[in-house]
């Protein structure tokens, strides 16, 4: 029996097979830390959020006053001739001056439907951005726990081929052992040999799928970590609060963030066709201004005149109401309204399709949960009774009723089957953060409770120690 331990016991010892560097181990809440650090999706939706938030001032800002200045200075000389016919005389001229302009104008919108509306929706697209910018938190909780996860799962395949490789390794040895005394024929030899050739095959292919799934985490904190902490033996299973289908749905439908930010998507596009109607309103502003320009200079014209000066000023105060009303635009405007109306009917149709999606994804993950929690109880059992099953296949064996043919295929299964127990877990895990981010309550606090119950991958003696403990 301690021989068959051993082999499930070697799924929980990753380090002596493939990890080499610090012998720290991460958890998944450094992870998500080192995420929240490293990774650009989450910076470029803080990024978006911050820019939306500049819609509330932008639209304040065009209903308060409006205050120009402008001023210029120049300094001109004029110079040239001119001959009269009456006279049949030739007149120069020479002319200097200075020329200054400075005037100051205040513009109040008394009447702009599209300043109207625009303030209107800016609380609208604020609220979105808060939406979008938390369902990106909430997804990013998701996706590391996934990627977290995928390298666990990737390093089981692996370490779950290792062993095989290295049993298959033993029993070929055995195999030509018994065939060079004649116990047994040359096929058997032949077959473990085949199944050997095969198991470093899917070793090789298991190493790449762990690489990927490396790149896939470091893709997200921007940094390879050598070693992960895993569900322990402890790991609990727990019914999801509410365990009710219909409430999970009705949390989801209420509260699902992206679903939220369709419903605010939709009532933009609905005040983007009051917007554009503003084509076809008039507008009324109140206009104050002053204004001063100053010129001075002198004049020199010969014959005649001969040299002269000039200093004009002048002052100009003004108010006025100025309306605006548009009365033909070529069909624009017209254009621009149609298109609102079906780019809102856009927005419908997707605020439709989300509604659903979000309907399926919460009872897809509440059935999960449920569904995981049997099956992880389901597989913990199949890893025993495939234990079972290779003891008895070997003793088979040993006594010539069994091949070896059925002794590798036996013990390939129980490699299975630990595989698929370790992996079911990993997809409760998943399942339950998903519904919980279907009903937009995923928090860190989840990552939290997740961590407590993850562990440092245990030795061999160790591994094995506590599972006689245990028994």
């Amino acid at each position: 029996m301690k021989k068959v331990n051993k082999i499930k016991i070697l799924l929980l010892t990753f380090g002596i097979f493939m990890l080499a560097g610090p012998a720290h181990t991460a958890s998944l809440l450094e992870i998500y830390q080192q995420a929240l650090q490293g990774d650009p999706q989450i910076h470029e939706a803080e990024a978006r959020r911050l820019a939306s938030l500049e819609a509330m001032p932008q639209a304040r800002g065009v209903l308060m006053p409006q205050i120009r200045a402008t001023g210029s200075w120049d300094d001109t000389n004029i110079s040239g001739s001119s001959f009269s016919i009456i006279d049949q005389a030739k007149r120069t001229f020479d002319q200097d001056s200075t020329n200054t302009n400075w005037g100051v104008s205040l513009r109040q919108s008394v009447f702009r439907w599209d300043q109207i509306v625009n303030l209107r929706r800016a609380d609208k697209t604020v609220a979105k951005a808060e939406a979008v910018r938390e369902a990106a938190q909430q997804d990013l909780i998701v996706r590391v726990a996934q990627r977290y996860f995928d390298v666990l799962a990737a390093e089981d395949r692996l370490t779950s081929r290792q062993a095989n490789g290295e049993a298959i390794a033993r029993q070929l040895e055995q195999a030509k052992q018994r065939f060079d005394v004649g116990l047994i024929a040359i096929t058997d030899v032949q077959e473990s040999q085949a199944a050997y050739d095969q198991s470093a095959a899917d070793v090789i292919s298991s190493k790449r799928a762990l690489a990927t799934a490396r790149e896939f985490m470091r893709e997200i904190t921007g940094q390879y970590v050598a070693k992960l902490d895993a569900p322990g033996e402890d790991f609990p299973l727990l019914n999801p609060i509410p365990n009710n289908e219909e409430s999970w749905v009705n949390l989801s439908l209420g509260q699902n963030l992206n679903l939220i930010a369709s419903r605010l998507d939709e009532k933009l596009a609905r005040d983007e066709i009051s917007f554009r109607r503003n084509g076809y309103y008039p507008s009324l502003d109140l206009i104050v201004s002053t204004s001063k320009s100053t010129s001075e200079g002198d004049a020199f014209v010969t014959p005649g005149t001969g040299m002269s000066f000039f200093d004009d000023t002048n002052t100009r105060d003004q108010i006025s109401l100025q309306l605006t009303v548009p009365l033909f635009t070529g069909g624009y405007n017209s254009s621009r309204v149609r298109e609102a109306v079906y780019l809102h009917r856009a927005s419908r149709e997707q605020l439709q399709r989300v509604t659903r999606e979000t309907e399926r994804q919460a009872r897809d993950a509440y059935l999960g949960v449920n569904s995981e929690m049997s099956r992880v109880r389901a597989l913990d059992q199949a890893v025993t009774s495939s234990q079972t099953a290779l003891q008895a296949t070997q003793a088979g064996y040993e006594v010539g009723t069994r091949t070896i043919v059925e002794v590798l295929n036996s013990q390939f299964s129980l490699y299975v089957a630990i595989t698929n127990f370790y992996q079911s877990r990993y997809d409760y895990i998943m399942n339950a953060l998903r519904l919980k981010q279907s009903a937009g309550t995923l928090r860190v606090q989840d990552l939290e409770l997740i961590n407590k119950w993850l562990r440092d991958r245990a030795s061999p003696e160790e591994a094995q120690a506590q599972r006689v403990e245990s028994s």
